[in-house]
């Protein structure tokens, strides 16, 4: 796991073996996981998401505690996938970084939760996975326009954006902040902070460690 910009968020880059019959990777490995973020994903929830291209969804997030962290890996296709500090006091607020998933080369990105998440489909049929921490709950469910100058997100320029009437609709993030919407940096922090409480182990796999035989697959 390799530690983005943006505080809470990692992008897992996996080795990839190719043979004569295709090719094998681990995608997730949640002691990996649990040793960069100091605890594992509890997973609740599982999404797929098939987009056409020049999609764009988000930019979401989840109210904290206990918001929603995600897992998310393009299996088909590619996207530009991008991690937003929405968190109100944090000394990175609105950094953003993009990362290009798609697959070749399989990587995987890691939001904790009270970061926003969006991407853009960079190709027809582009397939997404995201797991999730907890399940969807509209009552929590927050969102902020993706295309706020303020943010000044680097889209691709020669990709026109589609946005669903609710992302299109969505507040500005000044907006949001003066409506209460987004998520607190200390009350994350906190919220981090009991989940570390609980430790990363996992039994009977090290991090770093491959839990297969590549030959065996």
């Amino acid at each position: 796991m390799r530690r983005l910009s943006v505080p809470g968020a990692w992008v897992h880059e996996p080795t990839v073996f190719p043979d004569d019959r295709g090719s094998f990777h681990e995608w997730f490995r949640a002691a990996d996981l649990g040793a960069a973020a100091g605890h594992t994903l509890g997973l609740a929830q599982a999404n797929f998401s098939r987009s056409r291209r020049g999609t764009l969804r988000g930019i979401h997030f989840a109210d904290v505690p206990p918001g929603q962290a995600k897992y998310v890996k393009c299996v088909r296709g590619a996207v530009l996938d991008v991690i937003v500090d929405v968190r109100t006091g944090s000394p990175t607020y609105k950094r953003w970084e993009a990362v290009r998933l798609d697959d070749t080369d399989h990587r995987a990105v890691y939001l904790a939760e009270g970061l926003g998440h969006g991407f853009m489909a960079l190709t027809d049929d582009a397939c997404v996975l995201y797991l999730c921490s907890e399940g969807y709950a509209p009552e929590r469910e927050r969102g902020v326009d993706p295309l706020d100058p303020d943010l000044g997100i680097e889209w691709p320029a020669d990709i026109a954006p589609l946005l669903s009437p609710k992302d299109a609709s969505a507040p500005k993030l000044a907006e949001a902040g003066e409506r209460g919407l987004l998520p607190s940096y200390a009350e994350c922090e906190a919220y981090y902070a009991r989940l570390r409480a609980d430790g990363p182990a996992v039994p009977g796999i090290r991090a770093g460690e491959p839990s297969f035989s590549p030959a065996g697959r």
